[in-house]
Parts: C-alpha cells; structure tokens; sequence
C-alpha cells in the first residue's frame, strides 16, 4: 500500500520539535458499514492491519491501530463495526461494540461515503438523511468530545461540484470540528487528515510504545485473515454465519514458523459444503490465501491446517458469542 504520510509530516523532525508539540490520543472510527473506516485506518498504519473486503459488516470487533510519527505525536485509532440495523445477536453486539467506543476516545471520525451518501440522499429528498447516519448523528449529539466528518471515496464521485453543497448541508445539520474530504484507497488528502488529527488531540506523551502497532492477540489477527479469505469466497449468507476460532498457535522457533490450527464454525451442515466445496477446493483455497497474508504480517512461515464445524444458531447463542469473541 503506498502511503505518503511516511514522508515528514508538516514541521516534523525540525529543529523547533519538542516535547509540547507533542500530540497523543484516542480517535474512533465510526460510520455505516462499508463506508472505508478499516481502509483508512490501514492507509495511515502503513500495514493492512483490519481486513477489508466488499461485503458489509466485515468488522465485527473493536481494533486497535497505533501509528507514532516521531517528535510530532502519536494516533491510537479504534476502528469499529458498521453501525446498521441490527436484528442478531451478533450484529448488536457490533452495534454495542461501536456506540460505546465513542464515550472513550478523545477524539471521533464520522466517516461518510461521499458517493453513495449524494446518491441516498438524491432518492430520499434533500433534507432526508440515511437511516443509519441520522441514528448516529442523534449518538454523536450526546457526546462531548470534538468531531470530524470524514467524507471518503471524493474520487468515485461523478460530478465533484456536488461536494461543496453536500459539505454545507452536512455542516448546518451538527456542528463538526472539522469536514474533510478523502480517499483512503487513493491516499488523497490523507496527510492533511493526520496533521488535524494532531492538532486536536490531547498534548502529551505517546501512549504507547513508539513501535506499537496493535494490542490485538496474534491469535484473532489469524483468524481474521481467514475470516477475510471467506468473506472473498463465498456468497449470500454464509459469510454472516461463519465464525473462525483458532485453537492452537504455537511457535516453533527450530523452524522459525508458526503452527496454526483453525476451527471454521458454521450454522448449517450446507454452510460447511460451500465452504468446503467440490473435494474440498475452497477450504484449500481458502487455506492458501490466508497463509500467505500470515506469512506477509507475521514475517515467518506458516503451517496452516483449517477444519470445518456445524455449530446451529451461534450467532444468536450468548456463550458461543462470548467463546468467539464478541463480547
């Protein structure tokens, strides 16, 4: 992923950099499903830390990402799950996870997808919002904390004139702290996102060690992977019934490789033959891709073996929620 915030960010590294300039704190990313939060928190890491697919709701859990630039400040990013409808349990307990990140962060990033937002708002009528973004400005009215609106994929828009009116009606709905346009898949103005970002946190020491990436367990980091590869994979519901749970992750340091070992759990018994396949040809697949992605992250060899598992109705089932992670 090129990245042009690893170049010096404005007034980095001068000779007037001390420790008052110093900026560090918490920033939430929150929006509808699919609108590029897991992208953009990726494209300032510089590592394709969350997964990211096309299909909504692939964040399901609250993650943490840490990027320092040196004598400048430090950004502790949680990237959250789509907020949307919920009727599953599951699906609440995303919704939950989101909403509660936006009482623990000094800052939040209302992340909106320009495109899709001037063409849900061309079929409602102008001064109807989106379900989804109207539920969370009614949140974000109960907060104290500063808020920016981070309008995502500007490069996928038809006609560019309409940003400016979008931005002004959008303004004189909340009072935001800052509007700005991005593209996370581009890198377009993402230098000038991270140096506002600095300026509203909080002036003080980093956080967290400067070569921190993520409190996340190299446990869930794998089985994200070949939760992702699944995602890509498959279609209709299985994605949404599919959870990964990883039993052994031990490190063989003779070998400099680790040795993982996965359970794919599944609601219905033809759940496991899509994810199978025809003799067992996309549960390799699957296997295949997501070694790799281990192998590029982790930076070692990856012995990888996966086995498919009926579990009816976890994701309604409070225990086995609880078992795979979502609290």
């Amino acid at each position: 992923m090129e990245n042009d915030i690893n170049k010096p960010l404005d007034n980095e590294n001068s000779a007037d950099s001390n420790q008052a300039d110093y900026h560090a704190g918490f920033v939430a990313l929150i929006g509808q499903p699919n609108v590029g939060k897991s992208t953009l928190m990726n494209r300032i890491l510089g590592v394709d830390l969350a997964i990211i697919t096309a299909k909504p709701q692939t964040t399901r859990n609250r993650i943490l990402g840490v990027r320092s630039f040196p004598d400048k400040g430090q950004i502790a990013f949680v990237d959250t799950p789509g907020i949307h409808k919920a009727k599953k349990q599951l699906n609440k307990r995303m919704v939950a996870t989101a909403l509660s990140a936006i009482t623990e962060v000094d800052l939040i990033c209302h992340v909106i997808d320009a495109d899709a937002y001037i063409k849900q708002t061309a079929r409602l009528g102008k001064d109807e919002l989106p379900a989804s973004d109207a539920f969370i400005f009614r949140k974000l009215a109960e907060v104290k904390q500063p808020v920016f609106l981070i309008l995502n994929k500007v490069d996928k828009l038809d006609a560019k004139e309409e940003l400016l009116p979008m931005m002004q009606d959008l303004s004189e709905r909340f009072d935001f702290a800052e509007i700005i346009p991005i593209s996370a898949h581009k890198g377009d103005n993402i230098r000038r996102l991270v140096d506002i970002i600095l300026s509203h946190l909080p002036a003080d020491g980093p956080l967290f060690p400067e070569d921190m990436l993520t409190d996340q367990a190299e446990r869930f980091i794998a089985a994200e992977f070949i939760r992702e590869q699944i995602l890509e994979q498959t279609h209709e519901e299985v994605p949404y019934s599919v959870a990964v749970e990883i039993e052994r992750f031990v490190e063989n340091r003779a070998k400099n490789m680790l040795e993982v070992s996965a359970i794919i759990h599944v609601e219905r018994s033809t759940q496991k033959g899509i994810v199978i396949g025809k003799g067992g040809a996309r549960l390799q697949s699957i296997g295949i891709k997501s070694r790799k992605r281990m192998q590029a992250f982790f930076g070692k060899k990856i012995y990888l073996e996966t086995f498919v598992r009926v579990e009816s109705e976890w994701s309604e089932d409070p225990e086995a929620l609880g078992r795979f992670g979502y609290e």
